[in-house]
């Protein structure tokens, strides 16, 4: 199994480990293709106006234009440990046992516009570049989704996409029984339902934090739903009678 996680705009500064070494990453194959936009993002940094123009920087995020010119230089950490944010927060990396970290080295990865898929653990530096950023000479879109997708659909076993959409497109699933999106909805008393933006992110996070204390390697969507009823989240098929489809795509409804 592979949780797939978007990453964040918001990052942790520091970091005890050396600096970025792509082919410490996993899905080493991509290594050539991390190592030419993160090239092309420390030029870009040597031009503040352009990485402002680029990054859609606002007056007080100007500091990030420093991080990316020291992007091989700085120290780097954990990928679950540098990503902060809504969903990062809620995960609380930085509490979960040994057990649970090591079960996110094999089974999380988070996709970052900078890196590719990388694993949960991978070393990372601090950053800022996001799916819609404009890097010169490369459109993020096309840099990443053929080899990153090839990537994601020779893993067997269950895809679990947590990703936001515009980062699913960098790396787009396999069309396959066992590669699912997962959405977070609310019900309200009618029983209607609507996605929800800051608890979506919250949500994500408590739901891979349960994921990753379970320590089950789940096979299928029907092994996740039904350790879900058991852990006392309620996962459902998103079809209107709640039945998994006969075809098309594959999706789950995290109702919280």
């Amino acid at each position: 199994m592979l949780l797939l996680l978007p990453p964040s705009e918001t990052k942790r500064d520091g970091g005890d480990e050396a600096p970025l070494d792509a082919s410490r990453l996993r899905f080493p194959a991509l290594g050539a293709s991390r190592v030419e936009l993160v090239q092309a993002v420390v030029s870009l940094a040597s031009d503040d106006a352009a990485t402002i123009a680029a990054l859609k920087l606002g007056p007080k995020q100007h500091g990030e234009i420093a991080r990316n010119r020291a992007l091989t230089t700085s120290a780097t950490m954990p990928a679950i440990d540098r990503y902060t944010g809504v969903l990062y927060d809620a995960l609380d990396a930085s509490t979960l046992t040994d057990d649970a970290r090591a079960f996110a080295a094999e089974h999380l990865v988070i996709q970052s516009a900078l890196l590719g898929p990388i694993g949960g653990l991978d070393p990372v530096p601090a950053y800022r570049l996001s799916h819609d950023s404009r890097v010169p000479g490369i459109v993020l879109r096309r840099h990443w989704a053929t080899d990153a997708a090839a990537e994601l659909a020779a893993r067997s076993g269950l895809l679990l996409d947590l990703r936001s959409e515009g980062y699913t497109a960098l790396a787009p699933l396999p069309v396959r029984r066992d590669a699912v999106f997962l959405r977070v909805l609310t019900e309200a008393a009618d029983g209607k339902r609507r996605a929800l933006n800051h608890f979506n992110k919250q949500a994500k996070g408590r739901f891979t934090r349960a994921v990753l204390e379970a320590g089950v390697d789940f096979g299928t969507a029907e092994d996740l739903l039904e350790w879900g009823s058991d852990a006392g989240w309620r996962l459902e098929w998103h079809t209107a009678d709640c039945v998994r489809p006969a075809s098309g795509p594959e999706e789950l409804a995290l109702i919280v």
